[in-house]
């Protein structure tokens, strides 16, 4: 289970598990606002309401850099494990413009791709093979890199604290 945790203002700053939330509000660094009582998290001696949204009782600055820095998790985060050629599941990176021809490790050389296609392009570009990419490699959106999980929001006891953003 997934807890989204709130900053003391009020603004989503990540999403944990449930045990990691319900450590900060132990340790009284967080207070529950939305529980889950039908399924309670068991200890030896006790049952805990399961948190489902947290506020941190102090203020966390989050530093805002202009742009991520470039990590495999990261380009197959950004890419949501789709390999950028075929669409299949992707545990792989691929350079767009292969580093023996001055490709260079950035967002818009690296996709996500998946062990076959990245075997089978080996040292060339995609227009010698006569592929297209499905998409562009761009950086990611900022808004969306910030709070890490949130490309999955299912749980509707978040929607009051999510402000929906136009990508």
């Amino acid at each position: 289970m997934r807890t989204l945790v709130l900053n003391a203002g009020y603004e989503p700053i990540s999403i944990v598990s449930d045990r990691r939330a319900l450590v900060l509000v132990l340790g009284g660094k967080a207070s529950v606002l939305e529980a889950d009582e039908t399924r309670p998290l068991r200890s030896m001696c006790e049952d805990f309401a399961r948190p489902q949204v947290i506020l941190l009782n102090r203020y966390v600055r989050i530093p805002m850099t202009r742009q991520a820095p470039v990590s495999r998790k990261g380009v197959l985060r950004r890419d949501s494990h789709r390999c950028a050629y075929c669409d299949a599941f992707a545990n792989t990176i691929d350079h767009v413009q292969p580093r023996s021809r001055g490709g260079r490790d950035s967002w818009e050389n690296l996709v996500a791709c998946c062990l076959r296609c990245n075997n089978v392009k080996g040292d060339r570009t995609p227009e010698e093979m006569g592929w297209t990419l499905r998409r562009r490699p761009l950086p990611p959106l900022p808004h969306r890199w910030i709070m890490r999980g949130s490309e999955r929001t299912d749980a509707e006891e978040w929607a009051p604290y999510l402000v929906p953003v136009a990508a």
